[in-house]
């Protein structure tokens, strides 16, 4: 037996409930107005941590292909670049350190050049932004690994890349870092630098753990800005064996619990776009501040999306900002922070 379509508007005088809610629906979207009123997630540029690279014995500031807007600064042209980030409402920064290349070296670090750029921003700046540093030996090794290769060139030394580490993310926050950033997923990083710092008064600085860094493709930009592609002409080619892979979702919440219990302050999931899953997962689960880094390649797909005149870029990127919050993120670092306040409020 056939039933004939009910006619529509009965089965909504009928059932006010269900039908009636989905079509009372769009009159919460019908100006800019009641969507102001009605957002469930908003992103502030407070929440914006703006990437920043300084390097050694360059003379003038470099562009970064894939990223424009973002460069590689001179210590002379960082500080006129910080002074015009603080204009436009910027007020948190990550800072990349690339040591030229005769202080390059596998493993006697020398930290200095970082540590003195680290010097010299507090006591222009002080108190009106926050500063965390990258701590990670890829910018610093001529072979372009976060860490201390073997004699073979097949394998970093957990232990030893561990105890270097703790020299540096000690070196910065002597220097005056609001926060060190451990970028190199070693196992037991967070806690030897978490001991290097108790034991020597610096209680305060924060630790904000890339604890998933997921071995990734969309790297490329950042590898040119900061010197640090693996050399192919070694054995270990990629960095697969220590980040981690993207088909194992699992080692992200070990990695994540593992360095939260050591004593970071802040997690990180790293690259972002490609893992709001697992940023869902995990701020599920830990109860920790979550930061995300919306990494060079990510921005560049955006960037190159503009270009062709697929998308607006500006807000491409805030739509993107809104899904790492929606998933959980508590703040962003992102090469588009300098523009952020102009960008969200447009």
């Amino acid at each position: 037996m056939t039933h004939p379509i009910p006619n529509f508007q009965s089965i909504v005088n009928r059932t006010p409930g269900n039908y009636r809610r989905g079509i009372g629906n769009r009159r919460l979207r019908q100006n800019p107005h009641v969507r102001d009123l009605t957002r469930q997630v908003t992103v502030s540029h407070k929440e914006l941590i703006q990437a920043l690279f300084v390097v050694e014995g360059i003379t003038e500031k470099e562009s970064i292909p894939g990223i424009p807007g973002t460069f590689r600064d001179t210590p002379d042209s960082l500080l006129h670049q910080i002074e015009a980030d603080l204009e436009a409402g910027v007020t948190k920064f990550i800072l990349f350190g690339v040591p030229g290349p005769t202080f390059k070296d596998n493993h006697n670090f020398n930290f200095d050049f970082t540590a003195n750029q680290i010097e010299t921003i507090k006591k222009r700046f002080g108190d009106d932004l926050w500063l965390s540093v990258d701590v990670c030996l890829c910018a610093s090794t001529t072979h372009g690994h976060c860490g201390v290769l073997n004699d073979a060139g097949d394998h970093v030394i957990n232990p030893e890349t561990v105890e270097s580490l703790a020299k540096m993310g000690l070196a910065y926050a002597q220097a005056g870092a609001d926060c060190v950033a451990p970028s190199d997923m070693m196992d037991g990083r967070v806690s030897a630098i978490r001991q290097a710092l108790d034991e020597n008064s610096l209680g305060r600085t924060m630790i904000m753990s890339y604890s998933a860094k997921f071995s990734s493709r969309f790297y490329g930009p950042f590898r040119v800005a900061c010197d640090s592609a693996p050399d192919a002409t070694i054995k270990l080619t990629d960095r697969a064996t220590y980040q981690l892979d993207y088909t194992r979702p699992q080692d992200a919440l070990l990695c994540s619990w593992r360095d939260y219990e050591e004593g970071a302050d802040i997690l990180m999931v790293k690259p972002v776009v490609h893992y709001l899953d697992i940023l869902k997962t995990l701020t599920d689960e830990i109860p920790a501040p979550f930061a995300v880094y919306y990494v060079s390649g990510e921005h560049a797909c955006v960037e190159a999306s503009a270009e062709k005149g697929l998308i607006d870029a500006a807000q491409g990127h805030v739509e993107a900002w809104h899904a790492m919050k929606r998933a959980g993120a508590n703040m962003i670092i992102t090469y588009g922070a300098r523009y952020g306040k102009k960008w969200l409020e447009e």
